[in-house]
């Protein structure tokens, strides 16, 4: 006999196939399912364990869909399907719960494509071959069950949170990428008309905005910059204006140029609202690593270990190199140093150590980086206190590195002098008591 296995919000059903030699032959399962009746004449209830509340479903539920089985279903499934007989065969939706029952239980399961059409001939027709339960107590337990289940699975799945992380890092590294092009192109195409304006204004945004005002430069004594820069820049613009070298442009062109700088514009602006976003985020997931290595720096640590628990089970010298793979393999591939840093050298701590010292102070913060990491993940305090107390100490650390390294080059060399001239005898001091004296045979000559 072929039993079907199949789980409802009430709880777990066996059917019956009443017709199993049909199943091969048939294409389309629906013409058997058309109608409570045909169904019923196809698949037959053969045994129904009911859930006794909300606790045992979500169970069941989460069990099977991690692939496990719990006692209650092993029970059932023992019960229903072997006897001293003969072995029943089941056909099963999913392929991991059908190796779960053959390995756990030994019972022969099949799935496939018309496995899963039969399933949802069932499910068509569910109301009709489950007895003793009508569509609005059905609909009223699969709500209550998908919630549970939604619930459960957000409790326990902490990566979907670092998914904002993740994204929002990712858009912003693109962002930068995409505005860094439009600014160029946009420098690029106003020069032809207005060259000495990139000499005087230096920022993307401001460049943009200034070209968004203008337009032509014949419209300077029309147009009031004082809004978009300071007086003493809109004057240095209007003295450019007079005497610039640069080609007439068409009303057309300007449209186009100042749609481009209007595109400038408005991605600086969300990027500094995506910014703070993702400022706000770090500092509620992740106070300590966000304190110690700045925000940007911690998102993209993040990003690169793909969540805050993966990043912790790292140790301190992944994380000192994470994001610099390639080099390392390069490395290692040539036989030539290793490199001592990736992502963690855009910290401030790093950027702030002379050159000599960025190996250290990169090795120290990768360490402490570790343990704020793994306090954010598992811990349960989220008030950033280690976070301080942890960038103080490398502040102080970072200082004596620096004062001993200043003290030794100020400090004489008297070791070395007493290293190459130890075998060498010294002289007597020079006496002034011992000076020449007359004799007294010289005194008598006198």
């Amino acid at each position: 006999k072929m039993l079907v296995l199949f789980e409802t919000p009430a709880g777990l059903a066996l059917f019956k196939v009443m017709k199993e030699g049909k199943i091969k032959k048939a294409d389309d399962f629906f013409k058997y399912f058309e109608t409570p009746e045909k169904a019923s004449k196809f698949v037959q209830m053969h045994a129904f364990k009911k859930f006794k509340d909300t606790k045992e479903a979500l169970k069941t539920v989460t069990k099977l869909l991690e692939g496990k089985l719990t006692k209650k279903v092993k029970k059932f499934l023992k019960e229903n399907c072997i006897t001293d007989e003969v072995q029943e065969k089941i056909m099963c939706f999913d392929k991991e719960l059908a190796s779960v029952i053959q390995k756990k239980l030994g019972i022969e399961c099949e799935t496939g494509t018309k496995c899963r059409e039969l399933i949802r001939g069932i499910r068509y027709q569910m109301s009709g071959l489950l007895e003793g339960l009508s569509d609005k107590e059905m609909t009223s337990m699969s709500l209550g069950l998908a919630h549970s289940v939604s619930r459960y699975k957000l409790k326990f799945t902490t990566d979907k949170v670092d998914t904002m992380i993740v994204q929002a890092v990712s858009l912003l590294t693109d962002m930068d990428k995409e505005l860094n092009n439009y600014a160029m192109r946009l420098k690029e195409w106003y020069s032809w008309h207005f060259p000495e304006l990139e000499k005087i204004v230096n920022d993307n945004d401001t460049f943009a905005k200034v070209v968004l005002a203008l337009g032509r430069r014949n419209n300077i004594n029309n147009v009031d910059l004082s809004d978009v820069v300071p007086e003493e820049v809109a004057d240095d613009i209007k003295k450019a204006c007079e005497i610039s070298f640069g080609t007439e442009i068409l009303e057309e062109d300007e449209i186009n140029i100042k749609a481009l700088a209007s595109q400038v514009v408005e991605i600086t602006e969300y990027r500094a609202t995506l910014n703070e976003y993702l400022t706000s985020r770090m500092q509620a997931i992740a106070p300590n690593m966000t304190t110690l290595i700045g925000e940007l720096v911690a998102a993209k640590l993040i990003a690169h270990a793909g969540s805050l628990i993966n990043l912790a089970k790292l140790p301190a010298s992944t994380i000192q190199i994470l994001g610099a793979e390639k080099a390392l393999f390069r490395a290692m591939k040539t036989k030539k140093n290793t490199p001592k840093y990736g992502l963690i050298y855009n910290a401030s701590l790093v950027g702030q150590a002379q050159p000599k010292f960025k190996g250290r102070i990169a090795r120290t913060l990768a360490a402490k980086t570790s343990l704020c990491v793994r306090y954010d993940a598992l811990g349960e305090d989220q008030d950033g206190s280690l976070g301080t107390k942890t960038k103080a100490f490398l502040d102080h650390r970072l200082e004596s590195m620096e004062g001993d390294f200043v003290k030794s080059i100020s400090k004489p060399a008297t070791k070395k002098f007493q290293q190459y001239h130890a075998g060498e005898k010294r002289g007597n001091e020079y006496n002034q008591d011992e000076d020449f004296k007359p004799n007294k045979r010289a005194k008598n000559m006198e």
